[in-house]
This record gives structure tokens, sequence and C-alpha cells, in this order.
């Protein structure tokens, strides 16, 4: 399917829904900003129809750090009933997976994946596998400055998990690189790369468990609508899983439908160029919307 028009509101949309699962990047927040419209159109949707709302990101955190981060940008608590990351959903992995000697690309605020694991940061001579949050240094890096590095990883065999699959995210008015585009990379070189956030099935099977915690009900897919603004990921990820999407048009691909300025806020995307890339794309959407409203 792929609409004829924008809706004006999430609530022209999720009336045939009982329950949502929400991105957070690019739809609640640009990276610096909260957009009060959005949490305000959720705390509305959970008021209106005593339904759940579970926030569904590719965050590289455990969710405990995603809620104080957004609470401290403003996003009432009253918008949702519970987040999943994809922090979440690695650390479990690596909780089974035995391994203890980790190779750590990323920041030192995203340690917190590990907090409480048996483990040990070691240099990649020494490590047992590869843990992706992210770049050292996202503000001046791109993937290619990690070329070499990944040639002496995959020489010795080491597995990648990437605990962000996003290739990019909004960073204010400019897109940054995500652990995704290293990961990309990687497998693009001959490594054997792990995600289990979106698209893949895990975290959308740790959200649906997410909803049973909260309310005590099990979900059919059919009864769950997501809402997101990248296409590789969250369309993507519903389309695979069985789920209905919400497109939010004015995310990270702003600029492929007519905008100068990539995220403005009063940006009105190009109905058609929405429509051809969703084709070219082979997905499809519930609805359009350029911001969640």
């Amino acid at each position: 399917m792929i609409p004829t028009a924008f809706s004006r509101s999430l609530s022209e949309v999720a009336a045939p829904y009982s329950a949502l699962l929400c991105d957070v990047w690019g739809v609640l927040h640009n990276g610096l900003t909260a957009y009060p419209q959005a949490s305000q159109a959720l705390v509305k949707f959970r008021e209106e129809t005593g339904s759940p709302v579970v926030l569904i990101t590719n965050a590289p955190r455990v969710n405990t750090k995603i809620i104080e981060h957004i609470t401290s940008m403003g996003i009432p608590q009253e918008a949702y009933d519970g987040v999943v990351t994809s922090g979440d959903v690695v650390r479990l992995d690596l909780i089974t997976s035995g391994f203890t000697r980790i190779y750590h690309i990323g920041l030192e605020k995203n340690h917190s994946l590990f907090s409480g694991l048996e483990h040990q940061f070691t240099h990649y001579d020494d490590a047992e596998i590869v843990v992706c949050t992210g770049l050292n240094e996202r503000d001046t890096e791109t993937p290619e400055n990690y070329r070499g590095l990944f040639e002496k990883l995959i020489a010795r065999g080491l597995a990648f998990v990437c605990a962000n699959p996003d290739i990019v995210a909004e960073h204010g008015d400019r897109l940054v690189y995500c652990a995704g585009a290293l990961a990309q990379l990687y497998a693009q070189m001959g490594g054997r790369v792990v995600i289990s956030g979106k698209p893949h099935a895990p975290i959308y099977d740790a959200c649906l468990l997410k909803l049973k915690e909260i309310t005590g009900k099990t979900f059919s897919k059919k009864e769950v609508l997501t809402i997101g603004d990248g296409l590789p990921t969250d369309i993507t990820g519903a389309q695979a899983y069985g789920l209905d999407a919400l497109f939010v048009c004015n995310g990270i691909h702003a600029e492929d439908f007519g905008s100068n300025e990539g995220s403005g806020e009063e940006f009105t995307p190009e109905l058609h160029l929405v429509q051809d890339k969703l084709r070219q794309e082979g997905l499809k959407a519930r609805a359009l919307i350029p911001r969640l409203i």
C-alpha cells in the first residue's frame, strides 16, 4: 500500500490499532531538540484510547539511559509505557554468548550497555568479539577512517556486533553516521556482522514481549502500528515483521523529498517523491505524515 495523500494527524491513522511502537530519534527529537507536537500526539493517543505505547529505538544504550535522555529533552513519560532499545537486545546476546573480551568501537557514554556484565575491554589483538555502538568521533570521521582497522579485525575472524543499525541519524540540522554505516562497510569487506536492532526481528519480538508485560495481553501483529522515519530500518523492519507502518517523511529522508534544509519542521514533502521512493525501495506504508502531530 502506497498512500495517495498525507495524513493530517496520528488520530486519523491510529484508530484501528490497539498499540503503538514509536521510533525516537527523528520522530520525537532530532538529536538536539524535541518535537513537542510528536510527544503530545502519543500522550493524546494513550489518554483517549487507554492503549499502550512502546518506544522502539536503535540506540546502543540500555532503556533506562534513553528514558533519562529524552526526559531531559522535555519528552514527558506520559507519552509512553515502555522503551525497548537495540542496546537492550545486544546486551542479552552478549550475556548468552559467553564472550568476555570485547573490543569496543564507540563513545564512552555508551559503556552503560556493558554495565554489570562479566567483560573486559581489550585491544583487538586479544579480543573475542567486536561491539560497535557508533563512531569514535562522529563529528569528524566517516566509515572510510575505519577501513585499515577493519582489515585487521577481519583477518582475526572477529564477528562485528552492531548495537545501532542506523546508517545515519539527525543531529540538529545535519546527519551524522551511526554504527550501521560501519557494519555496512565491515560486511562489504567480507567480515561477519551480527545485528539485532531494526530492521531485524529480535527487537520487534522484544517489543511484543514488552507490550504483554505492560498489559498482560498478547497482541497480534495486526493490532500494532509502528511509527518511524527511516526506510531501511523502521519501514523495512515493520514490513518484514508483518506490522503496518506510519512513515514520518520529514526525518532522515527529507532531502529526498524536496527539502533544501535537511529536516526543517515546517517543510512539506512532495508527495510524488515520497511515493516514488517507496516504490523504488519495494516498501509500503499504511500512512504518510510530514511530522508526527
